[in-house]
């Protein structure tokens, strides 16, 4: 997952989070094509990470809520995916506290746990959190996430709104 996005050729990230076991085909299809995915936590059983690891290769860290399958996932990424250092953790005071958006080059901070969506940039660092495609909370609506990384390394995202 270290392939970086090539001068004019965008890498794009999957996120999703907070599935719980469910994986719906819409979540599925909007996540179609990606270059990689991140998942940040509450996966819900091995089975989600086995559809999505058909889509492309996942990294995902375990959540609050853990099953057999997510004991076995760390709390915590610091990864180069797509040429950019990225951060992930299941709640965002986790990368707060441990100060992994802050480690030098750290460039997208991923976390979950709120089901909300949301997705800013702040000093330099562009936090997502993708909601979640099966079990939305606050009026949410079932969502993922895309992270584009462009040839000349910027990085944008975007939630997609799940039908």
């Amino acid at each position: 997952m270290t392939r970086a996005a090539g001068r004019g050729a965008a890498y794009t990230i999957g996120v999703i989070s907070d599935t719980h076991g469910g994986l719906p085909d819409a979540a599925l299809d909007a996540l179609a094509g990606v270059d990689a995915i991140v998942h940040a936590g509450d996966v819900g059983g091995s089975k989600v990470l086995e559809s999505l690891a058909e889509i492309a290769p996942v990294l995902a860290v375990r959540g609050n809520n853990r099953d057999a399958a997510e004991v076995r996932l760390p709390s915590e990424i610091d990864a180069v995916v797509g040429g950019v250092r990225i951060a992930v953790a299941h709640r965002r005071a986790d990368l707060v506290r441990s100060r992994a958006a802050e480690r030098a080059g750290v460039r997208v901070a991923v976390s979950g746990h709120t089901h909300v969506p949301s997705v800013e940039e702040c000093d330099g660092v562009l936090w997502v959190d993708a909601g979640s495609p099966s079990c939305p909370r606050r009026g949410s609506p079932r969502s993922v996430a895309i992270v584009t990384v462009a040839g000349d390394g910027a990085v944008a995202g975007r939630i997609v709104t799940l039908p």
